[in-house]
């Protein structure tokens, strides 16, 4: 259980960093808003992201593992989707967004240690 809260805590902070960065990034609600966007993005990482890099493995394959970033870009979108309270202005931010968050949320994964 722990290691869950620890992930969505780095999730959280991720996306925190990503849209106080980016200006196209917008969540409202202050930190809870962030929080409730962690726990759908955590939600869609568990769920239709591993369905997704099946259905493109052969491109991922092709492109060394590049397209990766296009499937966390595209599952980021989902989550602009489904939460009112994320709002991102374009695929291009998206992209730029999942990028900030992929290397932030690595980051702080690498300086907690995983469990």
């Amino acid at each position: 259980m722990r290691g869950v809260l620890v992930r969505w805590a780095v999730l959280t902070a991720s996306i925190a960093v990503a849209a106080r960065l980016i200006d196209a990034v917008h969540v409202d609600g202050g930190f809870w808003g962030h929080v409730w966007v962690a726990a759908i993005l955590g939600l869609v990482n568990a769920v239709v992201r591993p369905v997704l890099i099946l259905l493109t493995l052969p491109i991922t394959i092709l492109t060394l593992g590049a397209f990766l970033l296009v499937v966390n870009a595209l599952s980021l979108g989902l989550v602009d989707w489904l939460s009112s309270t994320l709002d991102i202005d374009g695929f291009s931010w998206t992209l730029l967004a999942a990028l900030v968050i992929s290397v932030v949320a690595w980051v702080l994964e690498a300086a907690i240690g995983r469990d």
